[in-house]
């Protein structure tokens, strides 16, 4: 299975991201705590060179917390800020503000040195597609002010909005890269819904998932669906679909319709929490 999805007005947002870099004082990278190094945009360590880091590890209520500390000990080691975060439920949101401006404690300084003072930390929010970046914009500002949607490409452009007199955030469309180097890479970001279902095998990326959950997250699938245990992945489908009573043409299984549920429920949190890398040393 080949993973691409780079449509224009990703190359369009990538500009833009360019031209406004200049304008911010820290880049506020969201990932998606299942899969915290694929979902990071190698693009944006060129683009934000010399810009103040934070990296989010959100949607971490689905993922294994013993695991999202890990993580954040991970990514602290590399010498960026990092933490935790549920925006759609508001865990760690309210530490948020005081990380930003921690994060940026050298600039400020440096500003109040040459009498600048009172000027609002300006930050641009980046990350993939469907990685929850609007969601944490408006559970930070409190209020409604980035549109949202469980899918990939919700923002198309560019917004600024101001939380506080402290702090201006940059929302930006959620943008991939042009190729993925490691289809192993793409395979996690289309586990995650970051790639458009519409262009993917449905069936096959299934049964990927179910591989990985057999390997790492054995009785999973047996406890959630009700079926017995079998080592091959179509016949575990076969058996979730017969579980959910999908049916075509009155009896034969519809395996296609097993598959859209298993990763609905994995991508939904409804299999448990579930990480998908483990950070190496």
């Amino acid at each position: 299975m080949h993973f691409q999805w780079y449509p224009g007005h990703m190359t369009k947002a990538r500009r833009m991201m360019q031209e406004n870099i200049k304008l911010i004082d820290l880049i506020i990278e969201l990932v998606d705590a299942r899969v915290p190094l694929s979902s990071r945009n190698p693009d944006i360590d060129e683009l934000g060179r010399g810009k103040a880091r934070l990296i989010l590890l959100n949607k971490a209520d689905l993922a294994e917390d013993r695991l999202n500390d890990e993580w954040v000990a991970y990514f602290k080691e590399k010498g960026y800020s990092a933490v935790k975060v549920n925006s759609r439920k508001g865990g760690g949101i309210k530490s948020i503000q005081s990380v930003i401006q921690e994060a940026c404690k050298e600039k400020t300084e440096r500003d109040r040195k040459r009498g600048i003072l009172n000027r609002p930390v300006r930050a641009m929010v980046v990350g993939i597609p469907n990685v929850g970046k609007s969601t944490f914009i408006n559970a930070l500002a409190g209020k409604a002010c980035a549109k949202t949607g469980n899918k990939p490409g919700v923002t198309k452009g560019k917004q600024w909005i101001r939380l506080n007199k402290s702090v201006e955030l940059l929302d930006t469309p959620g943008i991939l890269w042009p190729k993925f180097e490691d289809q192993e890479v793409g395979l996690k970001l289309a586990f995650i819904g970051s790639i458009k279902d519409e262009i993917l095998q449905t069936e096959e990326l299934a049964a990927e998932l179910v591989k990985f959950l057999k390997e790492y997250y054995p009785g999973v699938l047996e406890e959630k669906y009700g079926i017995p245990e079998v080592q091959d992945t179509y016949k575990c489908l076969a058996d979730i679909a017969k579980s959910r009573h999908c049916l075509v043409r009155g009896s034969e299984l519809d395996t296609e319709k097993a598959a859209s549920i298993l990763l609905d429920d994995f991508r939904g949190g409804r299999l448990g929490r579930i990480t998908l890398e483990r950070p190496q040393a």
